[in-house]
């Protein structure tokens, strides 16, 4: 049996050394001990059906899930509808009864991303919720509800794509009093398919000749816009979400394959490239929101 601990606070800033781990675990069937897990960001929760997939893919067996002791951890994992979607991904127990969850920030479950109508369906599943936390938590205007909706179908259609394969999104508000002293919205979006590299290398790999990898496949279509459409009005969608995220004094980071790169404001110490990553397939996104700063 192949043991991977899950880390006990898992998040946007420890998914990757989480992935690392599953990328170069050891053959045979693989446990994702979850025992000790006290803290998981819609970040954790996809990246836990993103790492069991991974595991089933490379392995042929499906991975068993041992599920988290913290009841409030359990609470949060089903409010996500994390089981719901955890099903066929991993070999889980059923959990017992569990108290109601608290009253949270939820703008949009776990939910699977495999075709056009999917994005269509998430959109307008999270508008009501969007105005609500959009204004009443991040301070943002109510105008920003229709911005944050193309955000949101730009980061789902990307999987369509990109991926040519399935993957998740979720989205929830929380209050960092500790870190920032305001309210975040977190939004995650992963798969495990062709991933930027694969996706841009038919059509530009050529011109990038021995320098084409990972890290020049983001930063070609991160940083100049470069898509695999011939058609320059589209593939622009990172461009625009980058675009609204700055000026909401936000963070986006987006891995594939061995390499990660992101846009990062003054509030956020992650670095804005990192390489030498283990080779892990797709691309995994993650967008943080902060609320509006009392002096703005």
């Amino acid at each position: 049996m192949n043991v991977l601990t899950v880390p006990a606070s898992l998040d946007h800033q420890t998914v990757d050394a989480f992935f690392d781990a599953v990328a170069v675990s050891k053959e045979g069937k693989t446990l994702f001990d979850a025992r000790h897990l006290r803290w998981v960001d819609p970040n954790g929760m996809v990246g836990l059906l993103v790492a069991g997939t991974v595991a089933e893919r490379k392995h042929g067996i499906i991975p068993r899930l041992e599920l988290p002791e913290s009841t409030d951890v359990m609470g949060y994992l089903s409010r996500m509808a994390f089981f719901e979607a955890a099903k066929g991904v991993f070999e889980v127990d059923e959990p017992g009864r569990r108290p109601p969850p608290r009253a949270s920030d939820v703008l949009l479950e776990i939910t699977p991303i495999a075709s056009n109508v999917d994005v269509h369906q998430v959109v307008d599943r999270v508008q009501s919720r969007a105005g609500a936390i959009l204004t009443s938590r991040l301070g943002y205007p109510a105008t920003a509800v229709v911005q944050f909706s193309v955000i949101l179908s730009e980061v789902c259609q990307n999987i369509i794509e990109h991926a040519e394969g399935p993957g998740w999104v979720a989205a929830q508000a929380y209050n960092w009093a500790r870190r920032l002293g305001r309210y975040v919205l977190v939004i995650s979006v992963m798969d495990v398919g062709r991933g930027f590299r694969g996706s841009l290398g038919d059509e530009h790999s050529a011109r990038y000749g021995d320098r084409w990898g990972d890290t020049t496949a983001l930063e070609a279509a991160f940083l100049h816009g470069i898509t695999r459409f011939p058609d320059s009005g589209r593939g622009q969608g990172i461009q625009q979400i980058r675009k609204q995220v700055r000026k909401w004094d936000g963070a986006i980071t987006i891995r594939s394959g061995t390499a990660r790169i992101g846009q990062v404001p003054q509030w956020d110490d992650t670095p804005p490239m990192v390489d030498g990553l283990q080779p892990f397939p797709g691309a995994q996104i993650s967008i943080v929101l902060p609320a509006k700063a009392k002096e703005e």
